[in-house]
């Protein structure tokens, strides 16, 4: 009875595990992607490059926002307000990025993939409320 209770633990530990790491996988190549961007900001193909790597991203966190919105999910409900605010955050600066793409503005959003990725990495929970005090403010709209 109890080695069945044991390997249904151990196999929902390695399914954890695993799809902690898939998520980190994922922030990383995003990160990877808009970094390169930065970094080859005068290529001649950047703005391909550029819109691919935002359009990762973003559905990328529209997944983490579908997850997170669930009633069920397993995440206690203020982490995983705080990441459903730093999801918005992160639509915010995309599509701000889409619009008017800015090499400088970029940058937010790779720090954010990895900080991510690197507390799930570590199968720790990152410190969102000292990523949140580190954001900066909402782009406001030109005129």
């Amino acid at each position: 009875m109890f080695s069945n209770a044991r390997k249904s633990y151990e196999q929902g530990a390695k399914a954890t595990a695993s799809s902690r790491e898939l998520e980190a996988a994922a922030l990383f190549k995003a990160a990877r992607l808009l970094d390169e961007c930065k970094q080859e900001w005068d290529a001649a193909d950047r703005p391909t490059r550029l819109t691919e790597a935002l359009r990762y991203n973003q559905r990328l966190w529209t997944l983490f926002q579908s997850e997170l919105s669930r009633p069920d999910h397993g995440l206690p409900k203020p982490l995983r307000a705080n990441l459903l605010q730093l999801s918005a955050f992160v639509d915010r600066r995309t599509f701000e990025l889409m619009a008017e793409p800015e090499k400088e503005r970029l940058q937010v959003l790779v720090d954010i993939n990895r900080s991510i990725a690197a507390g799930l990495s570590e199968r720790n929970v990152p410190d969102l409320e000292g990523l949140k005090a580190e954001l900066p403010p909402p782009a406001r709209k030109r005129k």
